[in-house]
C-alpha cells in the first residue's frame, strides 16, 4: 500500500529543519547571572578549586566581562569567560562539559569568544593555563596565543600539590 502525500508536506520539511537546527551547538552572548549556578557546576568538572554560584553572579553582572555560551538544546554545554580593560583582556576561564570535550566544541567556543573580544575593541588577550594541561595548551596555540611567563606553584591540584602556570598572550586581528 502506497501512503499518500501529507497535505502538510511543506511544514513537516520545516519542522524537520527546526528539530535538526534546533539540536546543533551554537556559541551567544551569556548575561543572565541566573546561569550562575549552571556555570559553577560546569567550572566544577575541570578544576580542582571550582569557582561558586556566587562568584559568577557578580561576575556576569560586571561590564567588563565578556562571556560567551555553547548552547544546544536550551542546555550550557560550555562557556569562556573574560574580563576587558581597554584594549586588553584576560581569558579568566573556558570550560566545557566533559561529554562535549574532544570534538573540536572548544576550537569554536574560544573561537567565537575571541571575535567577540576583537569586535569591543580588544587587541590582546592574556591568559594562565595549567602546565600539564595539554589539550588546553594545543587549543591556545591554535588560535595564537603564544608562552610569555611562568607562575610556579599557581594552581591546585586535587592531591594537594601546587602546578605551575605557563602564562600566555595572543594578539587579535
Amino acid at each position: 500500500m502506497t501512503r499518500a502525500p501529507s497535505p502538510f508536506w511543506p511544514l513537516d520539511w520545516w519542522s524537520a529543519w527546526w528539530d535538526a537546527w534546533g539540536t546543533a551547538p551554537y556559541v551567544a552572548p551569556l548575561r543572565d547571572s541566573g546561569q550562575a549556578a549552571t556555570l559553577a557546576r560546569l567550572h566544577a568538572t575541570a578544576f580542582a578549586r571550582p569557582w561558586d554560584a556566587h562568584a559568577f553572579e557578580r561576575m556576569l553582572c560586571e561590564r567588563s566581562t565578556e562571556a560567551h555560551a555553547l548552547w544546544r538544546n536550551r542546555s550550557v554545554l560550555g562557556f569562556a569567560l573574560s574580563r576587558r580593560v581597554l584594549d586588553e583582556a584576560e581569558l579568566l576561564t573556558i570550560v566545557l562539559a566533559p561529554a562535549a570535550r574532544g570534538n573540536g566544541l572548544g576550537h569554536r567556543l574560544l573561537r567565537e569568544h575571541l571575535t567577540a573580544l576583537a569586535f569591543t575593541g580588544v587587541r590582546t588577550v592574556h591568559l594562565e593555563v595549567d602546565e600539564g594541561n595539554e589539550p588546553a595548551f594545543r587549543l591556545y596555540a591554535r588560535h595564537g596565543f603564544a608562552k610569555v611567563g611562568e607562575r610556579t606553584g599557581y594552581y591546585a591540584r586535587p592531591d594537594g600539590a601546587r602546578a605551575t602556570a605557563l602564562t600566555m598572550s595572543a594578539t587579535l586581528s
